[in-house]
């Protein structure tokens, strides 16, 4: 006899959540999913305009801090704005990211700690500001982004690829640190999406051809295909599991 509906399982009425990178791409998409699950969800991001635009199209559940999460100084602040709108949240959900496409011959040290500080950095101190209130509660989901560049090399990205593959790092250290608190940690590493972070592929049409090619489906990724795991890694429905990296590639890094 099952003791809970599996509808019950990915609902999340009455859980707070915060999605960095929630003015666009798919830290957007996510913070819509959860919205779309029951969930409170507070968006942070640097452009102001647009986390308004998304806050007042999402209705009263959806909040907003506008701040710039590179700042590593900033980031205990930011975490203490993120918990007035609702409450302390339950969910982080660690979506901004920042690929500069620098030449490995040509990396600046601005463009490398920009790139580490938002792309590594700024999730684990948000996280670590967060999980006290998490480990009050006994539960807590983070969820990170990881990358194709996780595993595989491409070029123009030698910062981004290395923080990247420290984000599965990461999110392995956070599980053994706090998953004994009832917090999860888990990563998801979207294959090619047609977002800001990626215009530049898709700017070049053979060259998104080429990917999609590579994938075991034959497509790139629509935003609706992070739905799922959004939903799995934030809900009850993983609780079983942690330290994790989902690839969500099509089959890109299975070939």
């Amino acid at each position: 006899m099952i003791e809970r509906s599996p509808q019950s399982l990915v609902d999340l009425r009455g859980k707070i959540a915060c999605v960095t990178g929630a003015s666009s791409g798919l830290g957007r998409r996510a913070a819509d999913v959860l919205l779309s699950a029951g969930a409170s969800v507070v968006g942070i991001a640097r452009r102001a305009d647009a986390l308004e635009s998304w806050a007042s199209g999402a209705g009263e559940a959806a909040g907003f801090v506008v701040g710039d999460l590179a700042r590593r100084n900033d980031l205990a602040e930011i975490a203490k704005r993120a918990a007035a709108a609702f409450g302390a949240p339950d969910i982080l959900v660690n979506a901004a990211g920042i690929n500069t496409r620098e030449a490995a011959d040509e990396v600046t040290p601005q463009g490398w700690d920009t790139t580490l500080d938002l792309n590594l950095a700024a999730p684990f101190f948000l996280a670590q500001a967060m999980v006290p209130a998490m480990r009050e509660k006994g539960w807590g989901r983070i969820v990170n982004f990881a990358s194709l560049q996780s595993y595989r090399a491409f070029p123009g990205g030698l910062s981004y690829g290395a923080s990247k593959g420290g984000i599965t790092q990461l999110t392995r250290a956070m599980a053994q640190a706090w998953s004994g608190g009832g917090i999860t940690a888990n990563a998801i590493a979207p294959g090619f999406f047609r977002t800001e972070l990626t215009a530049a592929v898709f700017a070049d049409p053979d060259r998104a051809a080429r990917n999609a090619a590579q994938t075991c489906i034959g497509r790139n990724g629509e935003p609706s295909d992070i739905d799922g795991p959004i939903l799995f890694f934030c809900s009850d429905a993983s609780g079983y599991v942690t330290g994790q990296t989902l690839m969500v590639d099509g089959g890109f890094t299975a070939k």
